[in-house]
């Protein structure tokens, strides 16, 4: 197996791991975590990353911080690597390939955990492709950094119906931000829009920020606290 990892585990591990899953393209490099014991929730978000075509991975520090606040939160959280992407088989293939990906990860972890709420993440890339599976996945609540709206076609998906923030740096050098704000401005129900003056697509010196803002606007959203929590 590539690099070496194990395959994926019967059950949701314990503490963090990385391993290897089964996807429609071969298999997917997954990793995960659980919430410290005192603030876990009856919920786990599956988070998307950026553009694999432009070195995206799951280890961007925009996709970690989302994954640190959101864990933070009391989710349990699951990152995976697009097919072509570090240890997970495959190649590019424009969004269609990379839904299926998500998918299949979002498939194991109901099974992994079935009586918690599914949250769904992304930043870039990986929030157009979160935003696409949303409502065929029926999830529970929706978090979408720096969407790419103009970039891919957003104007045919299907929204949400749950709970979606969206978080737009306002100095973004990739994303239009006029254009997301533009395109928020069409949709009904809106989502929670957080604006964050003098920030770049990658959030430079402002990931703390990220991680604030995102705590911030999802806190009533969250799902009951875990038995024991």
């Amino acid at each position: 197996m590539p690099d070496n990892l194990p395959p994926a585990p019967a059950g949701f591990p314990d503490t963090p791991a990385t391993f290897l899953l089964p996807g429609p393209a071969g298999v997917l490099e997954v990793a995960t975590a659980v919430p410290e014991a005192d603030c876990a929730r009856a919920g786990s978000v599956v988070i998307c990353h950026p553009n694999p075509a432009q070195g995206g991975t799951m280890r961007n520090k925009v996709i970690t911080m989302l994954e640190r606040s959101l864990r933070e939160s009391g989710l349990a959280t699951v990152r995976f690597n697009f097919r072509g992407i570090g240890a997970s088989t495959g190649a590019f293939d424009n969004g269609d390939g990379e839904t299926g990906d998500l998918v299949a990860v979002a498939q194991w972890l109901r099974k992994a955990r079935p009586q918690d709420a599914l949250w769904l993440a992304g930043f870039s890339f990986g929030s157009y492709i979160a935003l696409r599976s949303a409502r065929s996945l029926a999830a529970d609540a929706l978090v979408t950094v720096a969407p790419p709206v103009g970039l891919y076609e957003f104007g045919e998906l299907a929204m949400p119906g749950c709970p979606w923030l969206v978080v737009q740096g306002e100095a973004d050098e990739v994303v239009d931000p006029q254009g997301v704000f533009e395109w928020i401005e069409t949709l009904d129900p809106k989502p929670v829009l957080v604006r964050m003056p003098d920030t770049g697509h990658f959030f430079h010196r402002r990931l703390m920020d990220l991680r604030g803002a995102v705590k911030n606007a999802v806190r009533g959203w969250l799902p009951v606290p875990k038995p024991g929590g």
